[in-house]
């Protein structure tokens, strides 16, 4: 089975590709739709700016062939923006449309803390999730974000709080997404990567 990162010109694929290489997966970097509409697994990092990935996947034609692939069933992991694309709107950019596969908005982190979050930080699992197996319930992994998805929606599977909470770890069918990077949280981010390449298999 070969993981498909999808390379939007913006995300952290290199560290992300090195995480998978030390668990003996392949995987495969790609700005082509092609690629998408075939891929076995996909799994899209992110860093910057919400409207720079939302852009991209327009103007690269990615969209359409990202959201075909998630509803016929691929397994899907995003990665801080990765999460948060998958949700129907951003506070970061408004005018900029997400892939509306989970209800809600992405909401800017409150002012009154330290923006942007960044950092190790504690998770709270709210209840079972497949991603987290095996990993200690109260574990902490590094963030690096200022907008977070509420988690207030039904596919929310563990919370962090940062002046509010929000959501950490979403899941819905084949749909994974973490706010945090995995490819950056030591041992509990290498099992987390592990469960997604077991349940994508």
């Amino acid at each position: 089975m070969k993981v498909t990162i999808i390379d939007y010109g913006a995300g952290n694929v290199p560290s992300v590709e090195r995480a998978l290489e030390r668990l003996g997966a392949e995987s495969e970097r790609t700005s082509s739709p092609e690629d998408i509409s075939r891929a076995q697994a996909l799994l899209l990092p992110g860093v910057g700016h919400y409207s720079a990935l939302a852009r991209a996947l327009d103007e690269q034609n990615l969209r359409a062939p990202l959201v075909e692939a998630l509803r016929r069933g691929v397994p899907f992991l995003g990665i801080c923006l990765g999460l948060q694309v998958l949700f129907e709107s951003s506070a970061e950019s408004p005018e900029m449309h997400g892939l509306s596969l989970l209800a809600g908005k992405v909401c800017a982190l409150p002012s009154n803390v330290k923006l942007p979050h960044m950092g190790w930080n504690q998770i709270a699992m709210n209840r079972e999730s497949q991603l987290l197996a095996g990993i200690d319930p109260s574990v902490y992994f590094y963030f690096a974000h200022s907008y977070a998805a509420p988690d207030s929606n039904g596919s929310t599977s563990a919370t962090c709080f940062h002046g509010t909470s929000f959501a950490a770890v979403v899941e819905e069918r084949n749909i994974y997404g973490v706010q945090f990077h995995p490819e950056k949280s030591g041992e509990a981010g290498s099992r987390l990567l592990h469960n997604f390449l077991r349940l994508a298999a």
